[in-house]
């Protein structure tokens, strides 16, 4: 490959991220008089997506369905602490999937002391910011995504928005169709704090590891790409 084609791919690929970025989203909306941004392509929104999370120190994995996604699981927590339970909350599409096909074994309920590894099912993510949106009540309690060692979270690609205009509105088509939720959670990487003399520290007062699994219909290499460009 030539040194000008390997350039444009790169650039390409640099596009592609900047597209979901604030600076970027916000530029646009104002050469639109404030209008909402047009929705990207899928592609384009699982890519960028990708990008931001692993730029938000978050791992990340790519899966096709069900099925893939409990094999996925359960190769990360086995790879990390030599086990595969974990605790999920009471999310009936956690509760649908298929463990036993993994060997995966959950506990559904609430984070106990000592149970380092906790999942949840993401309701949106936002492509500009990379974060995953949580809802925290009765059935999803708010310790299995603050206080877990580690934080797995399952994002399907139809639940992706573009930035944060777009997750409030689905926010509120929601909340008028089922009602107000306990607590809303936006999480954009594993806990830090830099109260401590100005030092960055992750894993402080919550997750040290965080992990997303996106899942669905993406480019097959959505995620190379993805670790490219956010290595650059």
């Amino acid at each position: 490959m030539s040194t000008s084609a390997r350039s444009d791919i790169f650039a390409r690929l640099r596009d592609i991220s900047r597209k979901a970025s604030p600076e970027r989203i916000e530029r646009d909306r104002l050469a639109l008089g404030g209008a909402p941004v047009p929705v990207p392509p899928a592609s384009e929104m699982c890519q960028a997506f990708l990008v931001n999370v692993l730029k938000n120190r978050g791992s990340v994995d790519c899966v096709g369905n069900r099925t893939e996604a409990v094999a996925a699981i359960g190769h990360h927590i086995y790879s990390h602490f030599r086990s595969h339970r974990l605790v999920a909350g009471n999310d009936p599409r956690l509760a649908a999937m298929p463990w036993r096909d993994a060997g995966v074994l959950p506990r559904f309920g609430r984070l106990e002391v000592g149970e380092p590894v906790a999942l949840s099912f993401a309701q949106l993510g936002v492509v500009e910011t990379g974060a995953v949106v949580t809802w925290t009540g009765k059935s999803n309690p708010a310790a299995n995504n603050l206080l877990p060692e580690h934080h797995i979270v399952l994002v399907d690609t139809t639940d992706l928005v573009p930035d944060m205009e777009h997750a409030w509105g689905r926010i509120k088509q929601e909340m008028e169709k089922n009602g107000r939720p306990r607590g809303i959670n936006f999480i954009a990487g594993p806990s830090s704090t830099a109260d401590i003399e100005g030092q960055l520290v992750y894993g402080a007062h919550g997750p040290r590891k965080w992990h997303v699994i996106l899942m669905g219909n993406m480019p097959a290499d959505a995620l190379s790409k993805a670790r490219t460009i956010a290595a650059v």
